[in-house]
C-alpha cells in the first residue's frame, strides 16, 4: 500500500484549441480534429464538477438495481482577466483587432478543448485534457479604485461533454479496448515522466497518447 499523502499545490499552462471536427467518419479530415493550443490566461484556481444521478429501484421490497448516469464535467477557471480578442473568442462575439473593439451582439458558439496541468506537493504533475466543451459568458465586476489591494479576477465557466468521436482506447473490458467516445483524459508522470513539449505539442486524444508512448518506449528500447 502506497502510503504517500500529495496535495496539489500549483495549477498552470491553461490554453485552448478549437475543436474543428468531431464525427464517426473514417474519412480524411474528419474524426476528432482540433487547432493547435494557444494560452487562454494565466491561471489561479481550477476546480470540477461532475452532474451525477443515482436512483435504486426496488424489488420484493429491496433495494436490486441502481441506475446511475454522469451529466457534463463543469470546470471553474479563475483566471487573470483575459486579453479582449481571446475574451471575444470564447464567448464567441465579434472582435475588430485593428480598431480593439468587441461588439456585444449575436453570439456564435465554438466548441473548444481545454488543456492544463496541476502540481503535487511532491512536485510531479498530472496533465488534463478535456476534449469538448464551451464557455458561458462570465459576470464581471469592477469596483472604484482606492488605497487598498483590492482587485478583481475572472471567474470562467467551462461545460465538458463527450465527444460525438469514439476513440479506441476508449474503455478496457476483458483486456481489450472498446471504442468509446470521451470527455477527457488525465495523465500522471507519477507513472511515467511526461515530456512537458511533447504533451502541448498537440491535443492529446486517448489514442494519440498511447501511440506517442509506445513510440517513446521504441526509441528508449533501440538506445539500450
Amino acid at each position: 500500500m502506497n502510503d504517500k499523502v500529495i496535495e496539489f499545490r500549483g495549477v498552470d499552462m491553461l490554453c485552448i484549441a478549437e475543436v474543428k471536427c468531431d464525427d464517426n467518419s473514417t474519412e480524411a479530415e474528419h474524426g476528432y480534429v482540433t487547432g493547435d493550443w494557444e494560452p487562454l490566461a494565466p491561471v489561479a484556481e481550477v476546480s470540477k464538477t461532475v452532474e451525477t444521478s443515482s436512483e435504486s429501484k426496488y424489488y420484493d421490497n429491496q433495494p436490486m438495481l441502481v441506475i446511475s448516469s454522469e451529466g457534463p464535467d463543469t470546470i471553474t477557471l479563475t483566471t487573470s482577466v483575459p486579453e479582449l480578442d481571446m475574451y471575444a473568442k470564447i464567448t464567441g462575439k465579434s472582435f475588430d483587432k485593428g480598431s480593439g473593439m468587441l461588439v456585444e451582439g449575436d453570439r456564435d458558439t465554438t466548441y473548444y478543448a481545454l488543456g492544463y496541468r496541476t502540481k503535487g506537493t511532491d512536485g510531479k504533475y498530472r496533465y488534463v485534457v478535456r476534449h469538448k466543451g464551451t464557455f458561458a459568458i462570465p459576470d464581471e465586476t469592477s469596483q472604484t479604485e482606492d488605497n487598498g489591494t483590492t482587485s478583481n479576477n475572472q471567474s470562467l465557466t467551462f461545460t465538458a461533454i463527450r465527444t460525438k468521436h469514439k476513440f479506441e482506447h476508449g474503455k478496457l473490458e476483458d483486456g481489450k479496448w472498446k471504442k468509446c467516445s470521451v470527455k477527457g483524459i488525465v495523465i500522471d508522470d507519477r507513472y511515467k515522466d511526461v515530456d512537458e513539449d511533447e504533451f502541448f505539442k498537440k491535443v492529446h486524444t486517448p489514442d494519440s497518447w498511447i501511440e506517442a508512448s509506445q513510440a517513446t518506449a521504441d526509441q528508449t528500447d533501440s538506445h539500450q
